[in-house]
């Protein structure tokens, strides 16, 4: 390959005589050589003409694209190692999407010695003939391409500020210190990144550093040493629970524990305390579901979110969703529960003051607390209570299902009647002990849930069963037992036996009465035979008569 000169670096001059000389010769050479053109030559690019480092003469403007894409392809794997301190990681060429952008320079080559007057021509033409004529490629990259490689690349060399934390043992709260993170500036890096490779890269492996910035860490010293106070507490009693509800509780208290809370944070009890799995420390345990109690991992976790809420909304932290259960429930007073059930019905809440709140939750014995502790700003005689009021009651009905997988006289609860209502709740402010404000704060409709009772009417008695349905469909209770009692099996057999027994009697007395029959055809037999009996003949046989004494010996 010869010497090779930028078309910003060449200067061509024609002067004097030999300037006239051109152009005459000019007039003879350019004018017998144009009908060539016109036959195809002027579709290739002139020998000795370069797009960077490709010789692209007496190639087509279509070939001349293609040499240049293959060489830029042939970059592809050029790589940058960009690094944040002392972490790197490398990306190609490639990966960045490198290409040219001045394609215009191919036109630009097919016109050497093809435009302008003859003079130019001719002079292009000779210049060629002497050097080479290089076009400078112009490089970029797709910055959309850089953004999502450095977005999918540079997590490893981020690193997170480790936030302020408080805890509280034994009654007394300690302070972590938090440390700065860094985070790679993704936007930032990806123009840098384009600048380079537009404006100083030489076509070779390169490193880079990119830009990151320092992550501050949540919190101070200060701001956490204001939490201090109690804000609002709660306890409920889950005495009667069993013992996998009573592990869930636990289970759920433990996982809220020590929650702090920044100004502007939000909580979500079931974020905290998902996911409903025996790995993360759940039981079996009844819960509602569609009106009826069944039994789920995490059953009782309402009874954790409820504690939770009442002691938050003392606190007067902001709600911003609440959810009451589908039934009421025996641990609070109507309206003030918090459901949690799936990612649907949840309790969050907002610390809207301008310190950390922190939050404890424990259990003792069979209760439940939780406090809410932060800065007391509110006056010393200012006293917030909330009331429950029930607005309307909706009685259960009992609901009667017949299994004939249980024999007749099968009678059991499956769940108990759950009265429905309709509650507000109420929050009061008092001043110096009086009232100053009352203000609904919520509303709550709990559903009416009937009594299940499973009637067992499986029997082989077509008329025991008939009985039985006969009384479930009047859907009295008593009527139903005293079925069941005069169709189980015991009854059957003992009604049987007692008609079998009526049958023998029956039999016997038939047996009785043909005997009293033939007594008297006996008696009336021996009258005859007395008025006209004649004395027997010596070899006439005798008829023995029964024995009086023997009659009836068989009963």
């Amino acid at each position: 390959m010869g010497e090779k000169k930028k078309k910003s670096n060449r200067v061509w001059k024609i002067t004097g005589a030999l300037a006239a000389v051109a152009v005459c010769a000019a007039g003879v050479y350019v004018g017998t050589t144009v009908y060539a053109e016109d036959s195809g030559a002027d579709r290739l690019i002139a020998d000795n003409i370069f797009i960077g480092e490709i010789a692209v003469g007496g190639m087509t403007e279509v070939e001349a694209n293609e040499a240049v894409d293959a060489y830029i392809d042939s970059l592809g794997s050029t790589e940058f190692t960009l690094s944040v301190d002392d972490k790197s990681v490398v990306a190609t060429a490639a990966d960045f999407g490198v290409t040219w952008s001045n394609r215009v320079l191919v036109k630009d080559a097919l016109n050497v010695g093809k435009t302008g007057n003859l003079i130019e021509r001719y002079k292009s033409r000779k210049d060629l003939e002497h050097e080479n004529l290089v076009f400078d490629l112009e490089y970029t990259a797709d910055k959309e391409k850089v953004k999502s490689f450095l977005e999918n690349n540079t997590a490893d060399m981020n690193q997170e500020a480790v936030n302020y934390e408080l805890s509280r043992e034994n009654g007394v709260f300690s302070i972590t210190d938090g440390q700065n993170g860094i985070a790679v500036d993704v936007e930032q890096s990806a123009d840098d990144i384009v600048s380079y490779i537009e404006e100083t890269w030489e076509q070779q492996d390169a490193s880079l550093e990119l830009v990151a910035s320092v992550v501050e860490p949540e919190g101070t010293k200060e701001q956490l040493a204001r939490v201090k106070d109690v804000l609002g507490t709660f306890t409920t009693d889950f005495g009667t629970s069993s013992a996998g509800r009573a592990q869930n509780v636990r289970n759920g208290a433990s996982k809220i524990n020590g929650a702090l809370l920044y100004p502007g944070d939000q909580f979500s009890v079931y974020e905290a305390v998902n996911p409903f799995t025996a790995e993360n420390g759940y039981e079996l345990a009844g819960s509602y579901e569609n009106g009826t109690t069944v039994q789920t991992y995490g059953g009782g976790i309402c009874q954790v979110s409820t504690t939770l809420y009442n002691a938050v909304i003392r606190a007067e932290l902001a709600i911003d969703e609440r959810y009451c259960h589908s039934m009421i429930v025996g641990y609070v007073k109507p309206s003030m529960d918090a459901a949690i059930a799936g990612t649907y019905k949840d309790l969050k809440f907002t610390n809207n003051y301008d310190f950390p709140v922190y939050i404890e939750g424990y259990t003792s014995g069979m209760q439940i607390t939780f406090t809410v502790y932060g800065e007391e700003t509110r006056a010393a005689d200012r006293e917030v209570v909330f009331e429950s009021e029930t607005t309307s009651t909706t009685q259960p009905e009992t609901k009667f299902v017949a299994s004939s997988a249980h024999p007749i006289g099968y009678i059991h609860t499956e769940q108990s009647a759950h009265t429905g209502y309709t509650a507000k709740l109420w929050k009061v402010i008092k001043e110096g002990g009086k009232e100053v404000s009352r203000e609904q704060y919520n509303s709550s409709t709990y559903y009416a849930s009937p009594k299940i009772v499973t009637v067992g009417i499986g029997s082989s008695s077509e008329e025991a069963v008939a009985a039985m349905k006969a009384a479930i469909a009047t859907k009295s209770e008593s009527a139903i037992s005293a079925a069941a009692k005069a169709n189980n099996a015991e009854a059957i057999k003992k009604r049987e036996e007692e008609e079998e027994k009526d049958k023998d009697e029956d039999k016997d007395k038939d047996k009785d009465k043909d005997k009293d029959k033939d007594k008297d055809k006996d008696k009336d037999k021996d009258k005859n035979e007395g008025s006209t009996a004649k004395p027997p003949k010596e070899d006439d046989e005798l008829e023995e008569l029964p024995d009086d004494t023997d009659e009836g010996a068989e009963e």
